[in-house]
């Protein structure tokens, strides 16, 4: 019982029902109880009223709603900086490595090992920055969750999800300039290094 011993308080009574009850059977049924213990005649009114606070955990789920968009759009925006951000570095691996391609294909490479060679660079540099990031926030959730006292998870799936997410990013960043090494004409890359 909440408020019972402050006079400028209304006592207050608060349930929480298990999971998977009806909530208007079991409001039915403490209406009932309530009636009885109070001593409230058949016809007479209620001198007690059942408040359900559904709608405080709907304002929640709203909130938290609204800060998973706001979270993903900024997600989208990082994703997108840092995208061009590993496609930049591949060009200029391609570029400084170019005399390198030039032998490699001389020596045999066929165009499919230059263009995995290069795709498999930029994913793991993206996986890489990934997993620093999904460091980071963790380091966050457990300094949050000891400072406020409300537990922050970094679940399974969240995680997994963002390596994937990195993964197609560094894919995606990567296929140009993998394309470009690979088409690279081997004599004309060789000479570009001397």
């Amino acid at each position: 019982m909440y408020g019972d011993n402050n006079k400028s308080l209304t006592p207050a009574i608060l349930i929480k029902p298990k999971k998977g009850i009806d909530i208007e059977e079991f409001k039915a049924e403490l209406t009932q109880k309530l009636r009885s213990f109070r001593s409230v005649k058949p016809g007479d009114i209620n001198n007690f009223f059942i408040n359900i606070l559904s709608g405080f955990t709907d304002f929640i789920d709203n909130i938290i709603g609204q800060m998973n968009l706001i979270g993903w759009i900024i997600s989208g925006f990082s994703l997108l900086v840092g995208g061009f951000g590993i496609a930049n570095i591949m060009f200029v691996s391609v570029k400084e490595r170019t005399n390198l391609i030039g032998i490699q294909k001389a020596l045999g490479a066929k165009n499919k090992f230059i263009l995995f060679q290069f795709l498999f660079e930029a994913v793991i540099l993206s996986v890489i920055g990934g997993l620093v990031g999904m460091l980071l926030v963790w380091l966050c959730t457990l300094g949050l969750s000891a400072a406020l006292d409300f537990e922050f998870i970094l679940s399974a799936k969240n995680m997994l999800l963002g390596t994937g997410l990195a993964a197609f990013i560094g894919l995606l960043s990567g296929i140009i300039p993998a394309i470009t090494a690979s088409k690279l004409d081997p004599v004309e890359a060789i000479r570009t290094g001397m």
